[in-house]
């Protein structure tokens, strides 16, 4: 994505558009229109992801006592369809829809996370695990079904994970006894991590999204002026 100013940003109740790129809902799917320069590799990566949810839900998580960090996961059980202009990048499968909200800067408040979400037979799981600023800790577990319900669970025992090519520490959850382990990368940077990750859960085993951030190397000030680099930004939009 690109950095845009406020000119960029048109908002009304069913659509966010923000410079060439916009999602909107169209009935009861989430269309994302792309359309981005790409960096560092120059050129255009255009083309449309429809998310369906199976079902909406209601559940936000508070990721600090206070409130300032929420997880809001909306659609944690779904079916998207990707058509990009890339070669191989015409796919479809199972998908969620979620976001973070907060009043803070993340690295105020945290030092390190890792978040986690396996379809299973019934619906989903999801992992939440954070080491907060104020010495504590979060580790929360929640089951969702075919109809969005959710439930909070006992987390299973964390296990780790091989660091990821910058070496950021990682870790998930899984049956005792069980060795989880990547099975695809998707997005390497020094302080953040994402991957395809197999692990077990009440015996069954389950391949989904993990991620993990490093928030102390993200706070560094050798760090920050990467991702200007990274990101393009533009001023003005029309």
């Amino acid at each position: 994505m690109t950095d845009r100013g406020e000119a960029a940003l048109k908002l009304s109740q069913d659509t966010l558009q923000i410079g060439p790129s916009a999602m909107h809902w169209d009935g009861d799917r989430l269309v994302i229109e792309i359309d981005e320069a790409t960096l560092p590799h120059p050129g255009r990566l255009q083309g449309r992801v429809t998310l369906t949810p199976e079902a909406l839900t209601s559940v936000e998580l508070p990721l600090t006592p206070s409130g300032a960090h929420i997880w809001r996961p909306f659609a944690p059980i779904s079916r998207i369809e990707v058509a990009l202009n890339r070669p191989g990048w015409t796919w479809s499968g199972h998908g969620y829809f979620d976001a973070n909200f907060g009043t803070a800067a993340l690295e105020a408040d945290f030092g390190y996370w890792t978040w986690g979400r396996y379809p299973t037979r019934k619906g989903a799981t999801c992992f939440y695990d954070a080491t907060r600023r104020d010495g504590t800790d979060l580790a929360t577990a929640i089951r969702f079904d075919q109809r969005g319900e959710a439930e909070s669970v006992a987390p299973p025992p964390k296990a780790r994970l091989s660091r990821s090519l910058w070496a950021v520490r990682r870790e998930t959850r899984g049956d005792a006894g069980y060795a989880p382990r990547q099975v695809k990368r998707m997005l390497d940077a020094p302080f953040y991590c994402r991957s395809a990750v197999r692990t077990q859960i009440d015996g069954e085993e389950t391949i989904g999204v993990h991620e993990a951030l490093d928030l102390n190397r993200f706070a560094s000030s050798l760090l920050m002026p990467m991702l200007a680099v990274k990101v393009p930004r533009r001023k003005r939009w029309s």
